[in-house]
C-alpha cells in the first residue's frame, strides 16, 4: 500500500464545560474493526520505539496527552506526522515500516489494532522490509 493511504482521521469530539469527549467506533471512525489496544507510556527522553513494519495489520495512533512523532516508510517515501491532539489520529495501513519519536514528557501514545498480537505479521529488519515491499510494488 502507498504511502498515501495513511493519513491523519478526525475523531468526533462532544465539547462540554465539565470536560471534552471523545469516542472511537471501529469501521466507523477508523477503516477496520478494532481487536487489540495497547497504549506507551514513560518513554524516557531521546528514546524511539517501532522500528518495524507489519504484514497485515492496521493500526491507528492517537496521542492521549503529550505530543510524539511517527515516521512511515512505504519502501519509496517517507512522511513524519506530529500527533499532539487526541482528538486526531493516524490511520497506518498495512507495510508501512514505522518509528515513533521526539516524545514530550508525560506523552501517552494509544493504538488501535484490527488484530491480536502474532508475532508471525513482524518484519523486524529493515532490509527484509524493503525486500517485500518491492515484491509488492511489482
Amino acid at each position: 500500500m502507498p504511502l498515501n493511504d495513511c493519513r491523519i482521521l478526525e475523531l468526533p469530539k462532544i465539547h462540554d464545560p465539565r470536560g471534552n469527549l471523545t469516542f472511537i467506533e471501529g469501521d466507523i471512525h477508523v477503516p477496520f474493526g478494532i481487536q487489540r489496544v495497547y497504549y506507551l507510556y514513560d518513554v524516557p527522553g531521546g528514546a524511539d520505539r517501532g522500528a518495524h513494519a507489519h504484514r497485515n495489520l492496521h493500526q491507528f495512533i492517537v496521542a492521549m496527552s503529550g505530543s510524539f512523532d511517527v515516521v512511515l516508510d512505504d519502501g519509496v517515501d517517507q512522511r513524519r506526522f506530529h500527533l499532539n491532539r487526541s482528538y486526531f489520529g493516524l490511520y497506518v495501513c498495512p507495510m508501512m515500516w514505522r518509528y515513533l519519536d521526539n516524545f514530550s514528557s508525560g506523552a501517552v501514545c494509544m493504538v488501535l489494532a484490527s488484530s491480536r498480537y502474532s508475532e508471525a505479521d513482524y518484519i523486524r529488519d529493515y532490509d527484509e522490509f524493503m525486500a517485500a515491499a518491492k515484491v509488492l510494488r511489482s
